[in-house]
């Protein structure tokens, strides 16, 4: 009975060893694990934070270097008023012109190209740009009466406004860090019928935005 005891205390502690041995393994398991995958979310997370800081220095700094416009001057090959009438059928004054503007394109970037639609300007160069502006048949609805004439063209100056806006952007880091840059331009300048065909300067006629 004696022994019988004795053995059955033994196996209980025995079992409490093991439950306690298993204890203490589950712990150092844990300690061990739980460093691992917080070291890898620090990582993740110091890599974004860096990431996106580096990304915004690289934006401030190209938002600085816009590329510069300047307008140089206008050519008018055409400027013909004539009888029309509209899409309703209104009869009145129709306006056809053929010009094209020149102005000076300049990126100022020393590390980025700037893109327009079909246009592409590498860092730190520049280039002449022309620009064909045409308009056919416009209806004037009688404000064209006093420019008219029988021989289809203007014999007075007429009082013209140009404005455009120029649109811009740059890939500094792919598609993540894409600036963008506009400018608004303004002219405003006086057409000669006796200057057909003769460039019309644009340097001081003209307001930047």
């Amino acid at each position: 009975m004696r022994l019988e005891g004795v053995e059955r205390d033994r196996k209980q502690w025995k079992e409490c060893d093991v439950i306690e041995e298993e204890g203490l393994l589950d712990d150092e398991e844990r300690r061990k694990g739980l460093p691992r995958k917080c070291y890898f979310l620090a990582f993740v997370l110091g890599f974004f934070i860096l990431f996106s800081f580096f990304s915004l220095i690289l934006w401030g700094a190209s938002k600085q270097q816009k590329p510069m416009i300047a307008m140089k001057s206008v050519t008018f090959e055409q400027f013909r008023i004539q009888a029309g009438s509209d899409s309703t059928g209104v009869a009145t004054d129709m306006i056809s012109v053929n010009s094209t503007v020149r102005m000076s394109y300049r990126n100022k970037g020393t590390f980025f190209g700037v893109h327009i639609k079909k246009f592409y300007q590498s860092r730190k160069s520049q280039r002449s740009v022309a620009i064909s502006l045409i308009s056919d048949k416009i209806p004037l609805y009688g404000s064209g009466a006093a420019l008219s004439s029988s021989t289809g063209t203007t014999t007075l100056p007429v009082a013209l406004k140009l404005n455009f806006v120029v649109r811009s952007k740059a890939y500094v880091l792919g598609k993540l860090v894409k600036p963008k840059f506009n400018k608004r331009i303004d002219c405003v300048f006086a057409f000669d019928p006796k200057k057909l065909n003769v460039p019309i300067s644009l340097q001081k006629a003209c307001t930047y935005d």
